[in-house]
């Protein structure tokens, strides 16, 4: 069934205005009742799937219900200015946000509401209506659900009846009892839900109730009888109309498809609002929308478009055939059909999202379009089937696993070889994978299944929420009954299956050398790294917990001292009256918090630490503190009892770059400027008998910008071998090499890296404590120097504006969605990203590239070494010591001999036995 979501417009933007702080555009004019409205839409669109939405919103003037009674909500107070002047802005907004938007005059959003409903569910589709409103309640039947956002609430029909005492078909009947106070429509005086649920269920219905009126007892029984010619206009007026005629404001049903997000238009809207962080994101493409809706002729909205009318033409369906394997005869059919198969889409359903711990429920497969097969294994509960034993079955299917010549696809599949591993399998002969491909050729956007589907099929899948639920509700998947399993599990497969030829015939051939040579094989070194974890002294990170304890007491005692008084160094409230109350410190420049007062969030306390010794205080208790909560307090909770490693999960589809992204722990995060942050390295520790080998790139992206820039002067000082900082100073300074002071060499490196990412003369002068003028000096000197680093910046800018997108030097596509915005401060960041980023995703590329040659080596020599970590340029091994010779001889011209630079690569190797010490 599809799924159509109404959202009650109205009834949000009420709850936004009353629920959101006094936010303010930069020009002084309210805003938060559009913020409050664009945060609840985003919470729909990440946790209700459905199909086709709309936002229904009262319109202006009186309705029908106004001229049947004068005094129809007139104790509401009228809409504050603030609010009103926010209307059309909430409109602009939501429409732009993709959302299809109605305001129908003559009726309220509930009629419309009403309308859409009703005829949806004579469609065959499923309802859910969104609002806090409670009068909604009389629409909610087998397939309609109201769901409250602000509540967490959810009413089906028991729910309904659970909340108000009778079913849905009951509430108009209820209402019109009890009377709505906040529409002013009265009803039976002294007449409460609880007497009004009792009369109903004596009497059955209000009709039945009238009509034995006069058998009512007591005082309320006489108040009923004086309602008598009140309760039908209440009635009237409490209940939603659904026959509200929509064709000339609506055409058929696809116009009711979610749009994609009018990026531009957003980014105008959160430009003038004041929206940081959601124009940052606003270039981000969302789902491709569905075809062009055309006009539909009046009547039923949801009536199929009149002969010879145009029609919106959606991709063609693919009749679908899923199979429920369940049966010995049934699985070595299928057997058949996977060893017959030039390739395979394969999925596993399994007890657990952490790779390690998973076990397998089941497992699906695809072998052409539409035609899939789900293998239930480890399905429990009330009307479960007999199912196939599951080590028989993972014994039987083994030989095809782990035949490398036998094709394997699928998402996200490192995931899958963990829990092939779990059961003792591995998994072998994987040629694509759908998650890798889609990263490799829109890295900018998402990568999940389900947005894959969306935005390459034009298909709406089942979402594991959908079928599992969410929250402390959420089911195991082998609490799932079997036939919706089949129906989720198989249909994974297949879309899968079609998404991999689909992201095929998007690829160009550098960006498929990119996937083929660097993404799919590092896949498997990751695997690899994952599974062997990095050994963690458990009783040295409890002596640095504690150690770090008492330096947190001692800051704070100090702070407190210097405060005159004692405070919660975690308090932004606190913080902010010590500091710009009792220390009345500048707020000239300070940031605004959404609630009125001063931020104090790391980059203020930065500028204020400065010239103030107290912000500098609570910077390092800060500071120690996430040492201790994120690392020396939680790794030990890490700690594998099995294993005794802490085993991180590196995810390869997240950072635009090309970069990896480590969690679970983050080990790309630890503080390695600060003497407490370098000691949480020496935790990392290697077993009895071997080392900790710690090798990395030296200056690797100022190298690869000698190459892009092909400058003659960094060429040079890198092919002789020349300290490049102090080259730099040389040439900026125009002194000899060996005249070069250590002032004139960091300030060269602040200018070698500051360049690299787009630094300004005002960042140069603050970072070296200099004058703006002086800093803008030493950057024309640099480029007057270098002009090939100039000529390179403007030739990518012009590149990036035209493309829309920079390369790496191996061909990876690093997309720029802001790089030709109206607003100049994010096209200026945009085009620093445009000189950065190809410098970055080019590191990204040659240490994937390095750990893919050294995992071969390893490998093909039958080496005890293995790689455990891999941390920005950086690579860790943890090496046997009879083995430290040869690794030292080898690693090293190993990682600078996977790339020929027009400069030299060069890796420099440490040993020891922790981590720290390897440094």
């Amino acid at each position: 069934m599809k799924t159509l979501l109404l959202i009650d417009g109205s009834s949000y933007l009420y709850r936004a205005f009353h629920a959101m702080p006094d936010l303010r555009s930069p020009e002084g004019l309210p805003t938060g009742a559009i913020y409050g409205m664009v945060n609840m839409l985003r919470r729909l669109e990440r946790e209700v799937a459905f199909d086709y939405s709309a936002c229904i919103f009262d319109a202006k003037g009186k309705t029908f219900r106004d001229d049947l009674y004068a005094d129809y909500k007139a104790n509401r107070p009228s809409m504050p200015d603030e609010l009103a002047s926010q209307i059309t802005a909430v409109h602009e907004v939501v429409q732009a946000s993709g959302w299809p938007m109605l305001v129908v005059p003559g009726v309220e959003a509930d009629d419309v509401i009403g309308t859409l409903a009703c005829q949806a569910t004579a469609a065959g589709m499923r309802v859910i209506i969104s609002t806090g409103d409670k009068d909604i309640s009389q629409l909610v039947s087998p397939s309609v659900t109201v769901v409250n956002t602000m509540t967490n609430e959810t009413l089906d029909e028991a729910g309904v009846k659970a909340k108000f005492g009778v079913p849905p078909e009951r509430i108009v009947d209820y209402l019109v009892l009890v009377g709505d106070k906040v529409d002013n429509v009265p009803g039976v005086e002294k007449c409460g839900p609880k007497t009004a649920v009792k009369w109903l269920e004596e009497y059955g219905t209000l009709d039945n109730l009238i009509a034995h009126a006069d058998q009512v007892g007591g005082k309320v029984g006489e108040n009923l009888r004086a309602a008598l010619s009140w309760l039908p206009t209440a009635r009237e007026l409490i209940t939603i109309k659904c026959d509200v005629t929509l064709a000339e404001h609506l055409p058929h049903l696809e116009a009711l498809r979610h749009q994609p997000r009018d990026q531009p238009r957003l980014v105008e809207l959160f430009q003038r609002f004041g929206f940081r962080s959601w124009l940052r994101e606003a270039s981000e493409g969302l789902a491709e929308a569905g075809a062009e809706a055309s006009a539909n002729p009046p009547g039923d909205l949801f009536a199929p478009p009149a002969a010879g009318e145009a029609a919106p033409a959606p991709q063609a369906a693919i009749e679908r055939h899923y199979e429920t394997v369940l049966t010995e005869a049934a699985l070595e059919a299928w057997i058949a059909r996977l060893e017959a198969a030039e390739r395979v889409s394969l999925d596993t359903e399994t007890t657990s999202l952490n790779a390690l711990d998973a076990r397998i429920v089941g497992l699906s497969f695809s072998v052409e379009p539409g035609h899939a097969a789900y293998v239930p294994l480890a399905h429990h509960g009330p009307g479960a089937p007999d199912q196939l034993d599951r080590e028989a079955t993972l014994a039987r299917l083994r030989p095809w696993l782990e035949d490398p010549k036998a094709g394997k696809l699928g998402q996200n599949l490192k995931y899958d070889r963990h829990v092939f591993a779990n059961h003792g399998i591995t998994l072998r002969g994987i040629v694509d994978d759908t998650l890798l491909a889609s990263y490799v050729i829109e890295s900018h956007l998402t990568h999940n299944m389900d947005d894959l589907a969306r935005r390459h099929l034009g298909e709406t899948t089942i979402t594991y929420e959908e079928i599992c639920g969410k929250g402390a509700r959420q089911i195991g998947f082998a609490d799932v009954d079997v036939d919706t399993a089949t129906r989720y599990a198989a249909e994974d497969a297949d879309i899968v299956l079609r998404l991999n030829s689909t992201l095929a015939g998007k690829m160009t051939d550098r960006l498929a050398e990119v996937y083929r040579t660097i993404e799919l094989p590092v896949a498997d070194v990751l695997f690899a790294m994952e599974r062997t974890g990095v050994l963690i002294d458990r009783d040295k990170l409890a002596q640095q917990s504690h150690e770090l304890g008492r330096e947190m007491l001692e800051v704070e005692r100090r702070a407190h001292e210097m405060a005159g008084q004692p405070f919660n160094l975690n308090s932004p409230k606190q913080l902010q009256e010590i500091l710009f109350g009792k220390l009345g410190i500048d707020t000239k420049g300070v940031r605004k918090t959404a609630s009125g007062g001063y931020s104090t969030d790391e980059e203020v306390l930065e500028k204020l630490a400065l010239d103030h010794p107290l912000p500098r205080l609570i910077l390092q208790y800060r500071g120690l503190s996430k040492l201790k909560s994120t690392y020396t307090d939680k790794l030990p909770a890490l700690i594998r009892p099995e294993t005794g490693r802490v085993h991180t999960n590196y995810a390869q589809a997240v950072a635009v770059t090309g970069r990896l992204a480590s969690s679970d722990p983050n080990l790309q995060n630890i503080p390695v400027r600060t003497p407490e942050g370098r000691r949480v390295r020496e935790a990392f520790v290697a077993p009895p008998g071997h080392l900790i080998v710690s090798a990395d790139y030296s200056q690797v992206e100022l190298r690869i910008m000698a190459h892009l820039s092909d400058d003659p002067g960094m060429l040079r000082a890198f092919a002789s071998g020349e300290d490049i900082h102090r080259a730099t100073a040389a040439e900026v300074f125009g002194v000899a090499l060996d005249a070069v002071s250590s002032d004139q060499r960091r300030a060269a490196k602040a200018i070698n890296f500051g360049l690299i990412y787009g630094m300004s003369a005002f960042g140069l002068a603050a970072q070296l404590g200099i004058e703006r003028v002086a800093a803008q000096q030493y950057i024309d000197r640099y480029f007057m120097r270098y002009p090939g680093v100039a000529d390179y910046m403007q030739r990518t800018r012009e590149s990036a504006r035209e493309q829309g997108y920079v390369e790496t030097v191996f061909g990876r596509r690093l997309y720029l969605p802001e790089i030709r915005a109206s607003n100049a401060g994010r096209r200026a960041a945009a085009e620093r990203a445009a000189i950065n980023a190809p410098m970055q995703g080019t590191a990204a590329d040659l240490i994937k590239l390095a750990m893919i040659a050294v995992h071969r080596w390893l490998n093909a020599e039958g080496l005890a070494s293995r790689l455990v970590m891999q941390v920005h340029d950086e690579l860790v091994l943890e090496v046997p010591r009879e083995e430290q010779a040869l690794i030292a001889e080898r690693l090293p011209a190993l990682m600078a001999g996977v790339a020929a630079l027009k400069v030299p690569l060069l890796a420099e190797v440490g040993f020891g036995d922790s981590w720290e010490a390897a440094h």
